[in-house]
């Protein structure tokens, strides 16, 4: 990934990973029968954030930023633990496995519960209903570029081209994926999907012309099209994204495709009530902080820091629509 991109990310997770992991004196005053961090007020030790994909990614960095926060508000330190794989999947796994005592807790993306069962068996498909949802996060939305080169501007201009398509994603049951084929499909035009293992080979693939568009989310390409590097093709929500006024969404082009990624925090199933009051208001007194909000500006994020019930009917709306769009068009996300 270019400098102009990744350099302010890594200084901004190393910044964050050194705050996170200060040890700091007060103590909260919840009561709580857990002896996860040691017996008597919650939270007695370290609170635990597992994040399910590698350091300097959105869900990393995301997470560091409310670790952080979270770390002040309650007094205690809160490492971040960097857990990788299956997009979110091995991490989930071991989450919902812990102890529900608020020592282990984790940001997860909508993603796993609503794309990814589309492209396992039902018995491999992560569920929601296995843990305990404290807050949505922030939801981090999607662009279709391409390379100046191309000479595209819209998806009518591939349409109108009449050549078949290569376009590049950032994995298998993403909804980077899940974005550009019903885009394709629903458009009429012929394309190919080439996987990456994550934002950044996707992007410097298109940035070599090595594919004709990619889809990913804004904050993994907004410099470079800030630079004139990348052209804007469409955006993926319901309404334009402040951070790209001028882009026009699928929808505004006549294509009906509405995918976003958003991601909340997680506990385990079972984890006492008191427990998730406490991590909920230090959450939301992480939200209300300039800094962090200062975050979500430099990292094209948007705020959405509802209810758990509200995440919970997100959830189930999306995983009704995509599973009855695809099956629609008759497209397969499976490897």
């Amino acid at each position: 990934m270019p400098a102009s991109r990744t350099a302010p990310r890594r200084i901004l997770a190393g910044v964050l990973g050194a705050a996170a992991a200060i040890a700091l004196t007060a103590c909260g005053g919840v009561k709580t029968t857990s002896s996860g961090g040691g017996d008597g007020e919650y939270p007695s030790g370290n609170i635990e954030f597992s994040v399910g994909a590698s350091a300097g990614g959105s869900t990393d960095l995301i997470t560091r930023a409310l670790a952080q926060g979270v770390g002040k508000e309650l007094g205690v330190s809160t490492p971040v633990l960097n857990k990788p794989g299956a997009n979110g999947a091995l991490n989930a796994k071991e989450l919902q496995s812990a102890k529900a005592d608020g020592y282990k807790i984790a940001v997860q993306n909508a993603s796993l519960f609503t794309i990814t069962p589309l492209t396992v068996t039902p018995a491999e498909a992560t569920k929601i209903d296995s843990f305990d949802v404290i807050t949505g996060i922030s939801r981090d939305d999607y662009v279709m570029a391409t390379n100046p080169k191309s000479g595209y501007t819209s998806i009518e201009d591939m349409k109108k081209a009449g050549k078949a398509i290569r376009y590049g994603t950032t994995g298998v049951g993403t909804g980077a994926q899940l974005a550009s084929a019903l885009t394709f499909k629903s458009a009429g035009i012929e394309a190919t999907a080439v996987p990456f293992d994550g934002g950044a080979p996707n992007l410097t693939a298109l940035l070599g012309n090595q594919v004709d568009v990619s889809t990913m989310q804004i904050g993994e390409a907004i410099e470079n099209i800030k630079a004139g590097k990348l052209v804007p093709l469409a955006v993926f929500s319901d309404k334009r994204i402040p951070f790209l006024p001028d882009v026009k969404t699928a929808k505004e082009q006549g294509f009906d495709v509405l995918v976003t990624q958003y991601r909340f925090l997680t506990a385990p199933k079972g984890t006492p009530e008191n427990v998730k009051t406490k991590l909920l208001d230090a959450a939301k007194k992480t939200f209300a902080t300039p800094e962090y909000k200062k975050f979500n500006e430099e990292n094209s994020l948007t705020a959405m820091e509802v209810s758990p019930q509200e995440v919970l009917t997100s959830l189930q709306s999306d995983s009704e629509t995509y599973k009855k769009q695809l099956d629609e068009f008759g497209i397969s996300l499976a490897g």
